[in-house]
């Protein structure tokens, strides 16, 4: 006698026929799993009769008909899953009326109708998935606020309506997918406070406006696929900044402006597609940062200028599609060490030279080459190039390079001592003509060496004063709009009365302390220049300004509450244990003072000004005339 059986473990097996009626009279029946057979015929409605059930797994069978009305009656039920058969019809009206359901499954079926009142209700609900189905109805009305849902897939139905700021207020939901239907309307920015999001999948609908920059608080963010809508105005930089983002997929929208520098900073990026939108101007040389990227494709936009000698970093990249763009210049130089590249497509471009000798080069079809009249090569589809051609691409470049790098400590090094020496030879050679034989050694590390110098002149109005937002003691400091939309800040040193040159010391102590530091609360140095007129620093900016700044300031005093200073206490502690203690030649920074600490959109405090810092030497004495700033030297 099998009345007082409680479970039923089938699954995974060849069962085949009918599930028989009977199935209903085992009236102590609480868990009940079918799933993976070759069952056949109709879900019999006296499974309604097992009213103790929790839960029915009847997926991955040959199931027809429609789901029995009775399944709705089903009160203490928590798990139904029914995808993957040949159902049809409704979905029963009094599904979770109890409150308890947490995981339903009736995917990959042939259901119609709209989702039953009684799931918008529902806050049980852990999981739902309704994908491949023919469901209808106003996803704007339909679903509530659940509490507990973690995952919900409603993609490939027949869904309209816009997308609720509901979801935002399920702070556990960490997988939203609503593909393939016909959702209009909007973005919501509410959606960016549900920060448990690791997946976002809305693509094959007809959305229309721009990225919310909302999306930026979602940091667990790992896929979002946006593509196949009508969104436009420019990429959210914001979006692009998500630290743990791997797929990220805008293609075939409307989207428009430059591709934002800050994608250099998605570093987990392993496919990457913009194509098909009206994307203009430089492709930014950040991409270059992204070495774990795969797969990347910019085609079908209006990108034009060279590609960044940067793509040469992207070692993990198989697949490139360039196409159909307004992109020049060689290519040879940058691909020849590309050896991982498997897949490449730059046609209907302006290239020119010849093709490298890689795998993905040589095996490429011709169409991937088309459009490009100045390209050449031993490749079907492409002209022969003239032996002094290729004799010219394979020697150095030398010669050509304005900018120099700045992520590599050697060159840094490099760029020191012959600073050094300059000084050295000024300082024993005053009369010497200076502006005839001093060059400008110019470097930006964030920016990848592509900033010339005259875009600092020329955004600080030749430091102009009406761009000056401070002063020190060996210089001025200038907020500074690069044409990029980047805001930096420029310190530019002052000029000795005597000999019209800037103070070398200060400025050398500069460079060589940031340059060997990386601390959260420590002032980025982002790059710097010698040159006979101008000599200056480049930082990232902070909107806060100074400590001093605010302290002055009654309104801003007031805001700083006591919590806040004692973080900015802890941050600059924070920094000087560091440079006391984890430098390897430890530095004494000798004007801490609230003028020389800044404060981020957050408060956080970053320490500055080094041109007074002394990098002490172990293990010998080390003495110093008396610096800094009076009312804060030590006694």
């Amino acid at each position: 006698n099998l009345m007082e059986l409680t479970s039923l473990y089938l699954y995974d097996n060849n069962l085949s026929g009918h599930i028989p009626n009977e199935m209903g009279n085992l009236h102590a029946m609480l868990d009940l799993e079918l799933s993976t057979n070759q069952l056949t015929g109709p879900i019999p409605s006296s499974l309604g009769n097992l009213t103790y059930l929790t839960s029915l797994f009847l997926r991955d069978n040959h199931l027809f008909g429609s789901i029995p009305r009775s399944l709705g009656d089903l009160v203490n039920l928590e798990v139904l899953q029914l995808d993957t058969n040949h159902l049809s019809g409704f979905l029963p009206e009094n599904l979770c009326q109890n409150g308890l359901l947490q995981n339903l499954t009736v995917s990959d079926n042939n259901l119609t109708g709209s989702i039953p009142i009684s799931l918008r209700n529902c806050t049980s609900l852990v999981r739902a998935r309704f994908e491949e189905n023919q469901l209808t109805g106003n996803i704007s009305e339909t679903f509530g606020v659940y509490p507990n849902l973690t995952f919900i897939d409603m993609s490939f139905n027949k869904f309209y309506g816009e997308i609720s700021t509901n979801w935002g207020s399920c702070m556990r939901l960490r997988d939203l997918r609503i593909a393939g239907n016909n959702i209009t309307g909007s973005l919501p920015p509410e959606i960016g406070n549900a920060t448990q999001l690791g997946a976002i999948d809305l693509s094959f609908n007809s959305l229309v406006g721009e990225l919310p920059k909302e999306f930026g608080k979602l940091t667990s963010l790992v896929n979002l696929n946006l593509s196949r809508n009508q969104l436009s105005d420019r990429i959210s930089p914001a979006i692009v900044l998500l630290p743990g983002l791997q797929k990220l997929d805008l293609s075939r929208n409307r989207l428009s402006m430059s591709i934002p520098q800050t994608i250099g900073f998605s570093s987990k990026l392993i496919h990457l597609d913009l194509s098909n939108n009206q994307l203009s101007q430089d492709i930014p040389g950040q991409l270059g940062m992204l070495t774990h990227l795969s797969e990347l494709d910019l085609s079908h936009n209006l990108l034009s200028g060279e590609i960044p000698t940067q793509f040469n970093k992207l070692e993990s990249l198989v697949k490139l599609n360039l196409s159909h763009n307004n992109l020049s210049g060689l290519i040879y130089e940058t691909f020849k060490d590309m050896r991982g590249l498997m897949e490449v497509d730059v046609s209907h471009n302006k290239f020119e030279g010849p093709i490298p000798n890689t795998t993905a080069f040589q095996n490429a079809t011709k169409e991937a080459f088309e459009g490009n009249n100045g390209l050449c090569g031993n490749v079907g589809g492409l002209k022969p190039c003239n032996q002094a051609v290729v004799d010219r691409e394979n020697s150095s470049t030398g010669g050509r390079v304005i900018l120099i790098a700045f992520s590599l400590l050697g060159v840094v090094l490099f760029i020191f001592f012959g600073i050094f020496f300059i000084f050295l030879r000024k300082k024993f050679h005053p009369k010497a003509d200076l502006s005839s034989k001093t060059t400008k050694v110019f470097s930006l590390s964030k920016y990848g060496g592509m900033i010339l110098y005259e875009d600092i002149i020329e955004s600080t109005g030749a430091f102009d004063e009406i761009f000056c937002i401070g002063r020190g003691g060996y210089g001025s400091v200038f907020k500074a709009k690069l044409r990029s939309g980047d805001i930096v800040a420029v310190k530019k040193l002052y000029q000795t009365a005597d000999s019209g040159q800037t103070n070398q010391k200060e400025f050398l102590n500069e460079i060589k302390a940031l340059t060997e530091i990386r601390h959260r609360n420590i002032v980025k140095l982002e790059g710097f220049c010698s040159h006979p007129q101008h000599s200056f620093l480049v930082y990232e900016y902070f909107d806060r300004g100074s400590l001093s700044t605010i302290l002055s300031n009654e309104e801003e005093a007031m805001e700083l509450d006591w919590n806040k200073r004692v973080n900015i206490v802890k941050g600059v502690a924070h920094a000087l244990s560091y440079m006391h203690h984890d430098c390897i030649s430890p530095i004494v920074h000798r004007d801490i003072s609230s003028n020389n600490i800044l404060l981020d959109s957050e408060y956080v405090a970053h320490v500055s000004d080094f041109g007074t810092a002394k990098l002490l030497k172990l293990d010998t004495s080390n003495w110093s005339a008396v610096v800094g700033t009076y009312g804060y030297v030590a006694p």
